[in-house]
């Protein structure tokens, strides 16, 4: 009997050793596979961690890119704009020039004009005074003649016919004062008109220049008034870009936070679950 309870004792010693045995193995997979899972699950967050870390970075580089490229264009339509200012500085310096040099061309022709005709005049004056002159001394030639052939044909009617010789020269003198006083006025009209003339033609070339001053001035005026308004409109375009390009970062750096606390809690609860697990089952064992 003492035999018989010692080989069923050994024998349920030994289904017992070899039943903790398996049970000890069983515990040591169950552990190796909660550690595989765990040390699987920490890779994996690592790597979903260093693949949100590159995607973060990689917005970065191409808000950074982005950016920089819009001051680079931004630049670039500054300089053109710049270039464009200056080319038209210098179209109106020369047509101020061109101006100012065509209203001294036709002054000069002008002058030039009024310069010739008034020596013009001025000889034909003297010509026709040293006509006049050379008419009298030949009337008063011929005169001289007459009187010395009606001398030399009658003695006697030497009184009356000197009388008559100086009567007429006094009348012929008298007929090219007439004459030249009559040519004296027309003269000073020609001269009074040719000035009112020249006078109209002046204020007529003076209020041209200021006509076309004036449309160039409310042109450029115009000019100033639609470049300030595009400045303020383009000015209004990039705060409002700005703006949303801040609210869409904002946005995303919201998101993200938002992911990785979702990502953390996850964790965490995935951690607290597995821990009550392998308490639970440390209890049933």
């Amino acid at each position: 009997r003492c035999f018989y309870e010692h080989k069923i004792l050994q024998k349920t010693f030994g289904e017992w050793k070899e039943w903790w045995t398996v049970c000890r193995e069983r515990k040591l997979s169950l552990r190796a596979d909660s550690h595989y899972r765990h040390l699987l699950c920490n890779l994996i967050f690592k790597a979903w961690r260093a693949y949100v870390c590159q995607q973060q970075e990689k917005r970065n580089k191409y808000y950074v890119a982005e950016s920089h490229a819009k001051k680079q264009k931004l630049l670039r339509t500054w300089q053109c704009w710049l270039v464009y200012v200056d080319v038209q500085r210098t179209k109106h310096g020369m047509q101020s020039v061109a101006l100012a040099f065509r209203e001294r061309s036709c002054l000069r022709i002008s002058w030039a004009v009024w310069r010739r005709q008034h020596y013009q005049n001025c000889t034909g004056h003297k010509m026709n005074v040293l006509a006049l002159q050379h008419w009298a001394q030949s009337l008063q030639f011929r005169a001289w003649l007459q009187w010395r052939e009606m001398y030399l044909y009658s003695l006697n009617n030497k009184q009356k016919e000197a009388r008559a010789v100086t009567h007429h020269q006094h009348w012929e003198l008298k007929r090219c004062m007439e004459a030249w006083l009559g040519y004296l006025n027309l003269q000073r009209a020609k001269k009074h008109q040719k000035a009112l003339a020249q006078e109209h033609h002046r204020s007529r070339i003076v209020w041209q220049c200021f006509s076309d001053w004036r449309l160039s001035w409310e042109c450029r005026r115009r000019m100033h008034a639609h470049r300030k308004d595009v400045e303020k409109l383009a000015a209004r375009i990039a705060v409002r870009r700005a703006f949303a390009h801040w609210k869409h970062y904002v946005v995303l750096c919201v998101e993200e936070t938002q992911q990785c606390e979702l990502a953390e809690k996850h964790y965490k609860h995935h951690l607290l679950v597995r821990t009550l697990l392998c308490v639970r089952w440390k209890r049933l064992w």
